[in-house]
């Protein structure tokens, strides 16, 4: 084995270390795609990073590139639900007199040595530490077999936090909510009494107003039939236990009763009817596995399309079709489940700045809707 790299190489090597490990960039696994690397951090500057080592010898093959790039970021628009994607191209072999395209949303730069960067202030703007972290002390295979390393660990380090993240752990919080839901129907159902408990611990605002509170949670346990509790029941079942695994079981509880809570201020708000049953807070963990799917979109781009996104719009609709059904509380359950979420942080994903503001709007929303519930309505 030659114990060199040719120069364009060395630069792709470092590149890919620079994006890798430094700035946490992913590979992006495009078919029909040669001698050229993409890169994705949804959370960085620049969304995507394409490294071309083919040769470019003409304008008319630059066009074809351009085209192609549109093309491929209009798909990972796409499945990532992204609306801009500032994408950078970095060539290493270009024909001579070859003009770097001008693209929106395009940066473009062509590097024949490292110190080709200092050309590109613009992208430096958004790499300002490029030009040091690809300054290294070996050489030839062992610049070769160090970048290698760190990358393999990057990966490794990835694939456990992921592995963390998305292994399917026992739900055994919605496993005990389901518990209590069914015996407290069964208890209601022996008792004799059941038209007497449900009125009882129903979400009534006049009965809140009055002073009886307990009514914005226990109106969450409590189904008004058989059919009523296996619908919400198979829904918990299926939901929760997706959010609890990827949640954890503590931001689970928090987002569940926030959920429950605001599904029944906002019911009391805009409804003088009496509501009971757990689909308030049932929509809250759709509106949590909606905010968790969106920072993983990444992965999860498709389920969000085909799944969750339709799950929850349908269920909106038939709330508003089918009369009897509490549908603000739905929409309440929903927006809390979203705040909730937002406020306690995605696992890996979140940063301190994000759960500062997601606590603040959580609280204000609250506020908001706790005064319009109780001294607003009528």
């Amino acid at each position: 084995m030659e114990d060199s790299i040719n120069q364009k190489n060395e630069i792709v090597i470092k590149l890919l270390h620079y994006f890798i490990t430094d700035l946490n960039y992913n590979p992006i696994i495009l078919q029909g795609i040669e001698n050229e690397i993409w890169l994705e951090n949804l959370d960085c500057d620049y969304k995507v990073v394409r490294i071309v080592s083919s040769h470019i010898h003409n304008e008319e093959q630059m066009q074809f590139d351009v085209y192609k790039t549109k093309r491929i970021m209009s798909k990972i628009k796409a499945k990532t639900f992204s609306f801009h994607l500032p994408t950078l191209s970095i060539y290493t072999d270009l024909g001579d007199d070859l003009t770097l395209p001008e693209e929106k949303s395009i940066d473009s730069m062509y590097l024949d040595s490292e110190k080709d960067l200092n050309k590109y202030q613009d992208v430096l703007k958004h790499l300002p530490d490029i030009t040091k972290k690809m300054e290294f002390n070996e050489e030839g295979m062992q610049l070769f077999l160090k970048i290698t390393n760190d990358i393999n660990r990057k990966n490794l380090s990835d694939a456990k936090r992921n592995q963390e993240v998305f292994e399917p752990k026992v739900p055994v919080v919605t496993y005990a909510l389901i518990g209590a839901n069914v015996v407290i129907f069964l208890l209601m159902m022996l008792s004799g009494h059941f038209n007497y408990i449900t009125n009882l611990f129903c979400n009534y605002g006049d009965a809140v107003r009055a002073g009886q509170y307990y009514r914005l949670f226990t109106a969450a346990f409590i189904h008004g039939g058989l059919l009523h509790l296996v619908v919400n029941m198979y829904s918990l079942y299926i939901v929760g236990s997706q959010v609890e695994s990827y949640m954890g079981k503590f931001k689970f509880c928090l987002i569940y009763l926030f959920s429950a809570l605001a599904g029944s201020l906002l019911s009391i708000t805009v409804s003088s009817y009496a509501s009971v049953g757990a689909s308030g807070a049932i929509f809250g963990l759709l509106g949590s596995l909606l905010y968790f799917g969106y920072h993983y979109r990444v992965y999860l781009g498709n389920v969000l399309r085909s799944q969750i996104i339709p799950l929850i719009i349908v269920n909106l609709l038939l709330g508003f079709m089918v009369p009897g059904i509490d549908n603000f509380a739905h929409i309440g359950g929903l927006i809390g489940g979203v705040l909730m979420t937002l406020a306690l942080g995605v696992k890996y994903k979140s940063s301190t700045f994000e759960k500062v503001n997601g606590w603040i709007v959580l609280i204000l929303f609250t506020v908001f809707l706790g005064y319009m519930a109780i001294f607003a309505a009528h």
